[in-house]
């Protein structure tokens, strides 16, 4: 969240050491601030496992700026080793230091309780932030396995400390066994203004909710709210046509609204790739990604993303081509950059599009499984085409992120892939193909 002047970035944290919480129950809520989303200052925690509503673990939640100024968290807490898991708050202990760093907990917690029928009481988790309906009052929803399926379980309240359920679910479906990681925003098409769901919300507006599925996707849908029915309706109901908010490692994501400049900032946090001794070693298990302004674009149909200005403050040592011309199987590397820590900004320019592939529209049901049929090894009318990166001297060990052009019935498709399958850490090099 953005409170004056400070961002807050709130993480799931464990103390006893740099292996995977999960293993834990003495998950916490690490608190880190920041002035401009780069330079970052670690605090205390700021939620423990503490009381018997949270004693086995303080997990994910969101933070809601109340009234104006008053900040409110709300987590899930695990109650016992089977994992049931309840809704509570927590509230700053003095709002005049800047940097919030005690948090007292609410005496009426836990302030949502499971007891639904249906409800599996160890998949209830991840409160959202909050939003005002139209009657004035409070609602967040709840990350929800309902009778066997995914479910965004909705609640109002008046002053945010006392919850009632609304007797239907924000949005359900039969495409998961459990919505995790929830999110719900509101965004305007072709505007990447952000839009603050505390205060009234455009005509036009479209809605996007975003689920952690599978336990390890993040796919959002977008749609409208129905003000009426108090229900999120979306464009499609066909899953197979929900979009990952990103197709790398990125999971658990969550935007807020930066009042500063008023843009919709979403992160996520990165798993690596080492060995649990390795985490060990190294002194920590899991990366956040860079924040991205995140909005919708002109049609409605996609979010758009692209990393936060501010990220442009440690770029160094600039290297630039210009009017590179490259032929089918042609590389050109790029000489004098460190790959692990390189900005690339690349513009293509085609003789011609003509030769096209034809689009075919069911690979949109699954483009990872086209990516993988269309690999930078198969040659199509134009493409691939793209980036080697991370490479070896003698090109054995790659990333490549490459593109290939098609035409549909109306336009032109772009397929964009990444080939990790012979990545490694200590490649070097960069090159445009």
């Amino acid at each position: 969240m953005y409170y004056n002047g400070i961002y807050h970035e709130f993480y799931q944290y464990n103390p006893d050491g740099s292996f995977n919480p999960n293993t834990s129950y003495n998950i916490v809520w690490g608190h880190s601030v920041s002035t401009d989303l780069v330079n970052w200052i670690t605090l205390e925690p700021a939620i423990e496992p503490d009381t018997p509503n949270d004693i086995k673990g303080c997990w994910s939640g969101s933070a809601t700026i109340v009234s104006g100024d008053q900040p409110v968290i709300i987590y899930t807490g695990v109650i016992d080793i089977e994992k049931h898991q309840v809704q509570n708050i927590a509230l700053p202990k003095n709002r005049s230091d800047p940097y919030l760093r005690e948090w007292t907990k609410a005496g009426n917690n836990p302030v949502i309780q499971s007891g639904v029928p249906g409800l599996n009481s160890g998949q209830f988790r991840d409160p959202t932030t909050g939003w005002i309906g139209p009657d004035g009052l409070w609602r967040i929803a709840v990350g929800a396995q309902l009778n066997g399926y995914g479910a965004a379980l909705l609640y109002k309240s008046e002053d945010f400390l006392n919850w009632t359920r609304v007797d239907h679910p924000l949005y359900s479906s039969n495409a998961s066994i459990m919505f995790e990681c929830l999110d719900f925003f509101a965004v305007l098409p072709g505007s990447n203004n952000g839009l603050d769901m505390s205060s009234a919300i455009p005509n036009g507006a479209k809605h996007v909710l975003k689920m952690g599925m599978n336990f390890g996707e993040d796919v959002y849908v977008i749609g409208v709210y129905d003000l009426k029915r108090d229900a999120f309706v979306p464009d499609t109901d066909d899953s197979r046509l929900w979009p990952r908010i990103d197709y790398g490692n990125f999971y658990a994501s969550k935007t807020f609204f930066d009042s500063k400049h008023g843009r919709r900032i979403i992160w996520a946090w990165t798993t690596e790739t080492d060995s649990s001794s390795d985490d060990i070693a190294k002194g920590w298990a899991g990366i956040y990604s860079f924040p991205r302004t995140i909005w919708l674009d002109n049609d409605g149909k996609r979010l758009l993303q692209w990393p936060v200005e501010e990220i442009e403050s440690l770029r160094r040592n600039e290297i630039n081509h210009q009017e590179l011309e490259l032929k089918k199987g042609d590389l050109f590397e790029i000489k004098g950059i460190d790959t692990l820590q390189a900005d690339i900004e690349i513009d293509f320019e085609l003789t011609s599009i003509d030769d096209a592939d034809p689009f075919n529209p069911s690979w949109l049901f699954d483009t990872e499984k086209h990516c993988q049929e269309a690999d930078a090894s198969v040659h199509g009318g134009i493409g691939p085409f793209g980036l080697v990166i991370l490479a070896s001297d003698n090109m054995e060990e790659h990333t490549v992120v490459h593109f290939r052009v098609y035409k549909s019935q109306k336009n032109y498709m772009i397929l964009m892939c990444s080939d990790l399958r012979r990545l490694v850490l200590f490649s070097t090099n960069a090159c445009i193909y």
